[in-house]
């Protein structure tokens, strides 16, 4: 059985949740014995919390709504997080006191003992998302079976990375031929590929899922903010957007909005996507800038200044209303730097505690999206039919050679011919100009480029 959080299963908060609930089962044309089939594909942090906030708010409505989640089977999980998930248990008497109750703790102490091997799927059950254990969820309804877990689900909560969504949904696609009713999906997904044939274009994961499923746009939405994963589901202030089109995004919006979260709906789907991926490109050079430098505000804010200055000039490419985007991408590239995990990565690389043989998928913090993300972004703005104009120099050139930082991140992540180190020289270049002049160049000339976006200009 499913426990719920006892501050929405009574009182007036349970009764506002219900009547949300039925209103967008109404919309889905669902009727009485029915129940709402909610999925979430992927449980890496941000999609196991994006689960448990749901099946906190409206689990204990089981005659209208089933809240399930999707992981693959057979991750263990290893000897040193099983001593810490332990400790984590003993020390939340809630915690330790549910799973007594639900005669579950005896595996973590075979855990800890090393007596048994617990298993990715079996500890999220108990609310243990692998990638945060030390931010204990509320039990989940988990499901290892791909087919099982979407055939009939009405929405389709994405929380894979950038880098597996397609594999996933094009699998996926195989067990909704014979659907007769069209799902809703969610997309999570922070991150783009760069495609350069026919023409250059970016592809975000509403895209691919798209392209995968053959589920029209209009059924796919994105979801996104300054958000951290574990302080959301502690109930600290949020916000986000869901973006996409009128019919879904607005009750949607209601229907996800929480006291503590609060849900805003925008129609431009793939420009506040694209954001969503640029963000954490520059986070990792954040990181790596506060580990070299011993963590001084003076050369933060030099690479905040310049790292910026790119991401405006950037917008400028991607779209016409570039100021519409400034709130968003500021506020969700403040809290990425903070406290995201790409800025853990680079901090990691710059301290050696980490090497770039290791991978882009770290234990114990799932994919580092900003990684990919690099090599998207340069590969699409090194295109020669993107030129732009340089002024100072009156001559066409590649959008990606008025971005000095994501060249060198480039340089540093992907062709690895820099080192970490080398960040600290693109920002010391007594050459690069002032942040500014990057900003008035694209505020000053027509640099829109709605193809990069597929759209038709």
């Amino acid at each position: 059985m499913v426990e719920t959080n006892n501050a929405y299963s009574n009182g007036s908060l349970h009764g506002n949740f219900e009547e949300k609930l039925d209103e967008l089962r109404h919309l889905m044309g669902k009727v009485d014995g029915d129940p709402l089939r909610i999925v979430g594909v992927g449980a890496g942090a941000w999609g196991s919390v994006f689960t448990a906030m749901l099946q906190e708010a409206y689990g204990s409505l089981r005659d209208k709504i089933l809240i399930r989640i999707w992981r693959r089977p057979g991750r263990t999980v290893d000897r040193a997080t099983a001593k810490h998930l332990f400790e984590v248990i003993n020390s939340r008497e809630d915690v330790l006191r549910r799973l007594i109750r639900r005669c579950a703790y005896l595996k973590y102490v075979e855990g800890r003992l090393g007596d048994r091997v617990l298993h990715a799927d079996e500890i999220l059950k108990d609310g243990f998302c692998l990638n945060m254990v030390d931010t204990p969820l509320c039990p989940l309804k988990v499901v290892t079976n791909l087919q099982e877990a979407v055939w009939d689900a009405d929405i389709v909560i994405n929380g894979l990375p950038s880098t597996e969504t397609r594999e996933v949904f094009e699998e996926i696609s195989k067990y909704w031929k014979e659907r007769i009713t069209v799902p809703v999906i969610i997309s999570l997904a922070k991150g783009v590929e760069a495609e350069l044939v026919p023409e250059p274009r970016i592809i975000t994961p509403t895209l691919m899922i798209s392209r995968a499923t053959g589920v029209p746009i209009e059924n796919i939405l994105y979801l996104g903010g300054p958000n951290i994963a574990s302080e959301i589901y502690n109930k600290e202030y949020a916000n986000a957007r869901i973006c996409g089109a009128e019919k879904w995004r607005k009750p949607l919006a209601k229907f996800l909005r929480q006291p503590h979260f609060i849900v805003w709906d925008n129609g431009d789907l793939v420009t506040h996507e694209v954001m969503g991926g640029l963000k954490n490109v520059y986070a990792i050079g954040a990181g790596m800038v506060a580990a070299l430098t011993n963590e001084s505000a003076t050369s933060k804010s030099v690479y905040f200044a310049h790292c910026t200055s790119e991401m405006i000039f950037i917008t400028h490419l991607l779209a016409e209303e570039p100021e519409k985007l400034a709130g968003p991408l500021l506020a969700d590239t403040y809290v990425t730097l903070l406290k995201g995990r790409n800025a853990w990565y680079g901090q990691k690389l710059a301290k050696g505690e980490l090497s770039l043989e290791m991978g882009d998928s770290i234990k114990g913090k799932g994919m580092i999206q900003g990684v990919s993300a690099v090599k998207a972004f340069y590969e699409l703005l090194s295109q020669s039919s993107l030129n732009v104009l340089n002024p100072e120099e009156n001559e066409l050139v590649a959008p990606v050679e008025l971005c000095p930082i994501l060249k060198m991140l480039y340089k540093i992540l992907i062709v690895r011919e820099s080192p970490v180190q080398a960040i600290l020289q693109a920002l010391r270049d007594e050459t690069m100009n002032d942040p500014r002049d990057r900003i008035k160049i694209a505020q000053s000339h027509v640099f829109y480029k709605p193809s990069l976006l597929g759209q038709q200009p």
